[in-house]
C-alpha cells in the first residue's frame, strides 16, 4: 500500500522515495519530515558515554555525550522537567549512561538525542565490569604464565609507547640509560587518556612489533583516576598484547593501580621508573658483579694451587721419592733372597734326585746277573746261545758255553743226571 505525503505537501509528490525522480523530486521539506516521523518512532535507549560539553541554562541540560572507546558524539538535551530530578548535576568528564530517545529538527535537519533519565556510572560499576572482562579473557587463557615471553638479558633497543612530553617517557629514559648508557630507545607518542588512546596504542605496538631491532616493547603512563586509566583495560588493546611476537612490559600508573594490560604483558613494573630498572640491568652492579667473581675465581684458583702444592710436598716428602734408590735396593734384596732360596731349592731336589738314583741303581745291580754270577754261579748256555735250565734237554756230546763271574769256558756233556737223581 502507497503512503500518502504529508500533510501540505504539493500535490503530485511521489509518495515514496523509490518514485521520485529528477523530473518529480520531493521538496527537501518532505524528506525532513518524512526523517522526523522515521527517527521520532525509534523506542528509547539506554547508552553510555563521556560528557564532554555540559551547558545549563533557564534549567534545561545541553550535552555533549562521546563514546568512550570511539571518536563518535551526540548532542544530548536534557529538559528541566527530567534535571529535576537527577541526583546530582552533569560535569564535563563524567562517565554517565542516558535514557534517550532520538529526535531530528526538521527545520535545520540537525539530530540530537532528548534524554528522560541521567545517571552517573559509580567507581563501584566501573571496577565489576572491568573485574567481569578480567575473568572472562583470564577463562580463554590470555593470562596463563606459560604464554609469558622472557625479556631479555640485555636489550639493545627498546620500543616505548608514552604520552608526548610526559613524567613517564622522561622516567623510562632516563633511569635506563643510567643503568646501562648504551641503550637505545624508539619512542612513539600516543594518547594515553580519551577515545584516541586505544586506538593510537595499538598501532604504535604493531608497528613496534614488526622491527626486527626492537627487543622489548614498554607501554607506560603515569597515574591518574580510573576512569582517566581505562583504556588500558580496553579488550582490543588487551588482545592486541597478546598477539605481540615480541615481549612487552606494563608500566601504567602506580603501585595500587591495577588495569588488565598487567595481566596479559609479559612483564608488570609497578611504575614507569621500575620498568626501566627491570629492562635493563645496571652497569655499575654488572662491574661490581664481575669484580666480585674475579676475586672468587681468583681465591678458587689460590686454594685449588695451595691444595696441589700441599700435595706435591707430600709426594716428595714420601720415602720413594725422597731416596728413589731405596726401591731399586729393597728389590735387589729381595730378588737376591728370592734367588738363594731358589739355588738351595733346587740343590735339595738335586741331592734327593741323586739319593733316588744311587737307590735304584743298587736295586738294579743287586738284580743284575753279573751279582748271580758273582755269588759262584754260572749260566750255560747251549751252542745256539740258549739257556740251558733243564739237563734232560741236552745230549750227551753237546758243546756248551759256560759264563762265569769272570770269564767263559766251554764243556763236552758226558753224563746227563734228571733232577730226581740230581737231588740225592
Amino acid at each position: 500500500m502507497q503512503s500518502s505525503p504529508p500533510a501540505g505537501a504539493p500535490t503530485g509528490v511521489p509518495a515514496t522515495a523509490a518514485q521520485t525522480s529528477p523530473e518529480n523530486p520531493w521538496p527537501l521539506r518532505v524528506l525532513s519530515e518524512k526523517l522526523k516521523i522515521h527517527i521520532e518512532n525509534s523506542p528509547y535507549t539506554w547508552v553510555e558515554g563521556q560528557l564532554l560539553e555540559a551547558n545549563v541554562r533557564n534549567g534545561h541540560a545541553y550535552l555533549t555525550l562521546r563514546d568512550v572507546d570511539v571518536d563518535n558524539s551526540f548532542s544530548v538535551t536534557v529538559w528541566s522537567s527530567v534535571m529535576r530530578q537527577l541526583e546530582t548535576t552533569p560535569t564535563v568528564g563524567s562517565r554517565v549512561v542516558a535514557r534517550v530517545k532520538p529526535s531530528l529538527y526538521a527545520k535545520t535537519g540537525r539530530l540530537s538525542l532528548n534524554a528522560t533519565d541521567l545517571r552517573p556510572v559509580g567507581l563501584g560499576e566501573l571496577l565489576v565490569r572491568l573485574e567481569r572482562l578480567r575473568q572472562a579473557l583470564g577463562a580463554e587463557g590470555l593470562f596463563d604464565p606459560s604464554r609469558k615471553r622472557r625479556l631479555p638479558v640485555l636489550p639493545g633497543r627498546i620500543g616505548l609507547i608514552t604520552g608526548r612530553d610526559s613524567d613517564a617517557e622522561k622516567d623510562v629514559v632516563r633511569n635506563a640509560t643510567l643503568r646501562w648508557p648504551a641503550v637505545q630507545f624508539s619512542v612513539i607518542n600516543t594518547a594515553v587518556q580519551g577515545v584516541d588512546a586505544v586506538p593510537q596504542v595499538i598501532a604504535a605496538l604493531q608497528k613496534l612489533d614488526t622491527d626486527p631491532q626492537i627487543d622489548v616493547i614498554v607501554i607506560a603512563r603515569g597515574g591518574g583516576a580510573l576512569e582517566d586509566l581505562l583504556p588500558f583495560s580496553n579488550e582490543d588493546l588487551v588482545r592486541a598484547v597478546a598477539a605481540a611476537s615480541t615481549p612487552v612490559v606494563s608500566a601504567i600508573g602506580h603501585e595500587a593501580d591495577r588495569p588488565i594490560l598487567d595481566d596479559v604483558a609479559d612483564l608488570r613494573a609497578s611504575t614507569p621508573t621500575d620498568a626501566a630498572k627491570r629492562i635493563v640491568p645496571d652497569l655499575n652492579e654488572e662491574f661490581a658483579g664481575l669484580d666480585a667473581a674475579r676475586q672468587r675465581l681468583e681465591r678458587s684458583i689460590d686454594s685449588m694451587l695451595q691444595r696441589e702444592a700441599q700435595l706435591v710436598s707430600s709426594l716428595r716428602a714420601r720415602p720413594v721419592l725422597a731416596s728413589p734408590q731405596v726401591m731399586v735396593e729393597s728389590r735387589a734384596e729381595d730378588l737376591q733372597r728370592w734367588v738363594q732360596r731358589s739355588t738351595a731349592l733346587i740343590g735339595h731336589r738335586v741331592q734327593r734326585a741323586q739319593d733316588e738314583v744311587a737307590h735304584l741303581r743298587a736295586q738294579v745291580r743287586a738284580l743284575s746277573p753279573q751279582q748271580t754270577l758273582d755269588r759262584g754261579y754260572s749260566v750255560t748256555q747251549t751252542a745256539d746261545g740258549s739257556v740251558l735250565r733243564d739237563a734232560s734237554t741236552a745230549n750227551p756230546q753237546d758243546l756248551l758255553r759256560i759264563r762265569v763271574a769272570a770269564g767263559q769256558l766251554t764243556a763236552t756233556v758226558q753224563d746227563i743226571f734228571p733232577a730226581a737223581e740230581a737231588a740225592h
